[in-house]
């Protein structure tokens, strides 16, 4: 499993049209990425800041990200919440998003 974290700035002037978008998010767009092999998929805010985290269950990332982007709901999806957002000048694997290194990570302790 491959844990992934990623930011990028919410636009304030379209906070609001993000955020209900996000309230309910397109079956098809959720099923996308379900069929790509990510899970615990959350985004945060902070102000203007957004932050996401997944896992990656799957063994071909790459092509598993170009199947979420050659998507049709998730391209219509996109071209609604791409205008909200503005990239940080190093975006990364995720498109707009930049990726964030992971520096720790507690693990969970299975009872003996």
């Amino acid at each position: 499993m491959k844990r992934v974290a990623q930011t990028i700035r919410l636009r304030p002037e379209h906070r609001e049209e993000y955020l209900s978008l996000h309230r309910e998010v397109w079956p098809g767009v959720e099923a996308a990425l379900r069929a790509a092999n990510i899970r615990n998929y959350t985004i945060f805010l902070r102000e203007d800041v957004l932050f996401s985290y997944f896992e990656y269950h799957g063994e071909d990332f790459a092509a598993d990200l170009a199947s979420i982007a050659a998507d049709p709901d998730t391209q219509r999806w996109w071209e609604l919440t791409d205008p909200c957002q503005q990239p940080w000048p190093d975006s990364g694997a995720g498109g707009q998003w930049s990726d964030l290194q992971e520096i720790w990570h507690l693990t969970e302790e299975l009872p003996a």
